[in-house]
């Protein structure tokens, strides 16, 4: 990556698709039903804010945990991007969310939504922790750092705004519309993961070809 920008639009993109608002949606407005205007505006701001936290503290500590637990980056890439590509096959037939919920359970998430499932694992899941940890080690320098940073600040600004408007939204886009961006997103994602498994793979290929011995 020789400019701030492109790095910036694979952030932005991969980010995006990963957090996934529109996915979530409907099952925040099932979760929510029958709670006014405040309510969701308490439980979407929470949310957000949350997932924001959480994915900044695996994004700078994750190669601390790399060292502490002795987990190699490229290993992580490998792994990362087959939970990456699992997520975009999901997307891609228009499934909104692996979290199954039911009736009961609805009522028992009354009280705290925001906290399970609506910021983990729906917009700070698995893929977005590890696509996090990946793109800072991509940042080299500080330019970089920041703009992850400013990055992820924005996909969730945009997550609120669009969950905030989510009611609007349903009718707006349709169902037919809302599996059309799903399944692009969804395209979008799996080409992203093919990248971060080839990127892990690539050089323990290399390693084993030129030390055979290994």
């Amino acid at each position: 990556m020789e400019t701030v920008l492109p790095y910036a639009l694979l952030c932005f993109t991969s980010f995006f698709t990963l957090t996934n608002p529109l996915g979530t949606m409907p099952v925040f407005l099932t979760m929510t039903k029958g709670l006014d205007e405040s309510e969701r505006r308490h439980i979407v701001k929470r949310a957000t804010i949350i997932s924001f936290l959480i994915l900044m503290g695996f994004t700078f500590c994750g190669q601390f945990l790399f060292k502490f637990f002795g987990i190699s980056t490229n290993g992580f890439r490998i792994a990362a991007g087959i939970i990456i590509l699992k997520i975009g096959y999901d997307m891609l037939q228009a499934r909104y969310t692996n979290t199954k919920l039911k009736d009961e359970e609805i009522k028992a998430y009354a009280n705290d939504i925001s906290i399970t499932p609506l910021s983990i694992p729906m917009l700070c899941g698995p893929g977005a922790i590890a696509n996090g940890i990946i793109l800072m080690d991509d940042a080299d320098t500080w330019e970089f750092k920041v703009t992850l940073v400013v990055v992820i600040a924005i996909v969730y600004i945009l997550t609120y705004i669009i969950l905030r408007l989510s009611t609007r939204l349903v009718k707006v886009m349709g169902e037919t519309g809302n599996n059309v961006m799903m399944r692009l997103m969804g395209l979008i994602l799996m080409v992203i993961a093919v990248e971060c498994f080839v990127g892990g793979v690539k050089p323990i290929l290399s390693d084993i070809i030129h030390n055979p011995s290994l």
